[in-house]
């Protein structure tokens, strides 16, 4: 559905930094459901465990927060805006992404009132859950340079 580029012009987020691939599947405001391809040649994973290559847990939460962005600001309301990560809640890992994996992202916007919202995330490699947990967020306007 939505390809990096296409992703890009919804969330600011840019290498290394853009954790997401490509949007499958969305129902703006709703729910959606992303890509990330776990490639070895990642800058984080010289650093991290680089004897047993393990994705920091922290960037899957990263990725689940970034697909929920493009949900919410794909919006009609919310274009232009900018999606800031505000907490997570209940949080588990339960099996690691390694080099070569497909994770899926799925998040669905549990609650949105006016600017802030919350939404429950599930990462997935197959159908193995490597990541749950809940994020909160705050909607923003983009600052003019």
């Amino acid at each position: 559905m939505l390809n990096k580029e296409d992703i890009k012009k919804i969330i600011p987020h840019r290498e290394p930094f853009l954790l997401i691939d490509e949007v499958v599947t969305m129902i703006p405001g709703k729910s959606i459901t992303a890509l990330k391809y776990v490639d070895e040649k990642e800058y984080y994973f010289e650093g991290h465990f680089p004897q047993e290559k393990v994705m920091p847990g922290v960037l899957i939460i990263e990725a689940l927060a970034q697909a929920g962005a493009v949900a919410i600001l794909s919006m009609e309301e919310h274009k232009g805006k900018i999606a800031y990560f505000g907490g997570i809640k209940e949080a588990k890992f339960r099996k690691k992404a390694v080099p070569g994996d497909v994770l899926t992202l799925n998040l669905e916007i549990t609650r949105l009132r006016s600017r802030i919202g919350t939404g429950k995330g599930v990462a997935l490699r197959g159908e193995d859950v490597i990541c749950e947990c809940e994020i909160l967020f705050a909607i923003g306007d983009k600052e003019e340079d």
